[in-house]
């Protein structure tokens, strides 16, 4: 990276200038976070890269690639972490009610499936709900489009799942110009899909890397992990690509807008139930099922949307529950503390 970047070059906007205090301008360096490790996180000024340490207290969990921080880089400490513009989770698939942090700042999701048994149109719906939530935009890229006699019949399925989706079907080894539209100077673009689909090739396609990639196994198209951390890549458009780890799991908590927003010819109709609290599983007056009944709704498609609207609302219940029980914790902590003084 050369001396001459300059912060719109690393993706910083008029969001993250307006929160600066005016005792922070001139006293404080912006840093766009490119790796996070156990005790340390990597940044990118426009003098170069610095290693930052935490303040007290903070934990790297709380800090995604992609994250926009003020840093003293002379003391190697992070200042503090501006509010973001996009956030990328998941639900944990272990312990309900919380969730990870994949990455930051994201403004096109390139949400990656293969033409082989790895397509799954469920899985694809979970990622589009994550990234309509954090108001990303989605765009589906169905990778060895080379390797199948009929890659129309993995575009119209994909295209199905969404009005308006934009979906590119590639060769993850001549990509071309096919992806340009959403790398230009200063745009984050994310890579996330199941290990095997072609993430590090179509990285290395896009950044001019060589990262090593690693074979799937031919007898049900699983891949084995390449990527094992996230990171941020300049690419020679002048934008940025955040790669993921393969995900085996994607759980969804709190994401309920994003899941009516990948359904929306099933939400737009939830208001015209007779009933408020309708499940739209046979109940009378029933608008969705009656559109089901007319051919306008798939009904695997409402099948797909009552899970994850199921899914949600547990994790979601038990995210209220989570913070509730912090807060008494914190109380008590509090009130331990006083009479301590005392």
């Amino acid at each position: 990276m050369t001396n001459d970047i300059t912060l719109q070059d690393l993706g910083w906007s008029a969001h993250y200038q307006s929160q600066l205090d005016i005792d922070e301008v001139g006293t404080t360096t912006p840093a766009r976070i490119n790796g996070v490790h156990r005790t340390q996180i990597a940044g990118l000024t426009t003098d170069g890269a610095v290693d930052l340490t935490l303040e007290p207290g903070m934990s790297t969990a709380e800090i995604a690639v992609g994250d926009w921080v003020l840093c003293d880089p002379k003391e190697a400490r992070m200042i503090r972490r501006l509010d973001r513009k996009s956030t990328l989770q998941r639900g944990s698939d272990y312990v309900h009610g919380e969730r990870q942090l994949i990455a930051s700042n994201i403004d096109t999701l390139f949400i990656m499936t293969s033409c082989n048994a790895d397509f799954n149109v469920a899985r694809l719906e979970r990622y589009l709900a994550l990234a309509h939530d954090a108001e990303i935009t989605p765009v589906i890229v169905i990778t060895k489009a080379d390797q199948t006699d009929d890659p129309d019949h993995y575009i119209s399925q994909a295209q199905a799942l969404g009005r308006d989706l934009e979906v590119i079907a590639i060769d993850g080894r001549n990509v071309g110009d096919a992806l340009d539209p959403w790398c230009g100077k200063g745009q984050t673009v994310a890579l996330a899909g199941s290990s095997g689909v072609g993430k590090t090739t179509l990285a290395n396609a896009l950044t001019g890397g060589e990262a090593a990639t690693q074979g799937i196994r031919e007898d049900d198209a699983r891949g084995r992990h390449t990527t094992t951390g996230r990171s941020l890549h300049r690419l020679p458009s002048g934008g940025w690509l955040i790669d993921t780890p393969g995900m085996r799991g994607l759980g969804v908590a709190d994401v309920a807008y994003g899941i009516n927003a990948t359904f929306p010819e099933i939400s737009e109709l939830v208001d015209q139930c007779k009933f408020r609290d309708c499940k739209h599983e046979g109940e009378p007056g029933c608008a969705v099922q009656a559109a089901v009944a007319a051919g306008d709704i798939d009904p695997d498609r409402l099948k797909r949307f009552r899970k994850l609207i199921r899914e949600d609302m547990i994790a979601t219940e038990t995210l209220a529950q989570s913070r509730e029980r912090q807060k008494k914790f914190g109380k008590m902590v509090k009130s331990a503390m006083s009479k301590k003084r005392r």
